[in-house]
């Protein structure tokens, strides 16, 4: 939480629930980073950038949906337990309905154009909102040679050679810890 943001006591499980709703009403698939970077961190401040950052890597590498993860981390950090149930419910109970009435139209009527070229538009809208998050995290976090080392490295081996994302964070994430990890300063020696 910023130290601008609310304090943990003064958000409610329904502000939390509807905070996550938006969120997911709000985006369109892989785009969902980039909406929830901008709720969470942007408008309502219950986290700082570098702990937003944090919590998505983890949130990423950790089993299960991203997002939900994300809506965990950030429900139990505002409100315990219960904030973590009210993100989920908040995050997942308008999207399962709305995607199971789409299902039933889109199997109903799939060979009609106009549904076949709403989901070209809808794809072309969550790359779009992937590549903003890129460019706005990425300003903040590639500062220096190793990040950036880190991230074409990470984007070559899972991107373009198609190497599967658990053998990358395997040979990558160790070797980030390593180059990240806080090493003492020799003290200096007084002559």
């Amino acid at each position: 939480m910023s130290e601008s943001g609310p304090t943990r006591e003064k958000v409610s499980l329904f502000e939390v629930a509807r905070t996550f709703n938006h969120i997911a009403l709000a985006s369109f698939g892989g785009g969902l980073g980039a909406w929830s970077r901008e709720v969470i961190v942007v408008e309502k401040q219950w986290l700082g950038e570098e702990e937003f950052l944090s919590a998505m890597t983890m949130c990423r590498i950790v089993p299960g949906a991203n997002q939900v993860n994300l809506a965990v981390f950030v429900g139990t950090k505002m409100k315990g337990l219960a904030g973590a149930v009210a993100a989920v419910i908040g995050l997942c109970l308008m999207p399962v309905a709305i995607v199971l009435t789409l299902g039933f139209v889109y199997f109903t009527f799939k060979e009609v154009p106009a549904i076949k070229g709403a989901l070209h538009g809808a794809s072309a809208a969550a790359v779009a909102l992937t590549l903003a998050m890129v460019i706005q995290t990425g300003q903040k976090c590639l500062k220096g040679v190793m990040p950036v080392a880190f991230f074409l490295a990470s984007f070559v081996l899972n991107g373009v050679l198609r190497w599967p994302l658990l053998l990358t964070l395997a040979i990558l994430a160790p070797l980030s810890l390593i180059w990240a990890w806080p090493r003492k300063t020799p003290e200096p020696v007084d002559a």
